[in-house]
């Protein structure tokens, strides 16, 4: 029979998986907060908060990396990926019509901007 203890006191009995080898767990986010706070003290994250500025820019950033504005590693070659590029804009596309009458006018007016931007860049590469 597979027994663990845990940390917190409890004692987990299965015998399901008593004959496999022990399976790695993806971290929740409520772990992931507390191992960065016990982490902290150590090491610094640097994570911007989620919040949707600043996925709309992740994504723009992804998309200027699929043009080929910065390499996938110091001292790489960069390298582009139209395909992908016109893909993130497209993500973004159905977002701004998803969000559409939810956005505050700086949402609003930062997707519309960025969306602007990345298909005239698209426009150009293809062209």
């Amino acid at each position: 029979m597979a027994e663990e203890t845990k940390g917190e006191g409890f004692v987990i009995k299965d015998r399901r998986f008593a004959d496999e080898p022990e399976k790695k767990e993806e971290p929740s986010p409520v772990k992931e907060k507390r191992v960065r706070e016990e982490a902290g003290k150590d090491e610094q994250y640097d994570y911007p908060p989620v919040n949707f500025t600043n996925f709309v820019i992740s994504l723009s950033t992804s998309a200027l990396f699929h043009f080929g504005d910065f390499p996938e590693f110091e001292g790489g070659k960069a390298e582009k990926n139209l395909p992908a590029a016109k893909q993130t804009i497209d993500i973004l596309d159905m977002l701004r019509e998803k969000t559409k009458g939810n956005l505050d006018e700086n949402e609003t007016s930062l997707i519309e901007g960025v969306l602007y931007e990345l298909k005239m860049r698209y426009v150009k590469e293809k062209g």
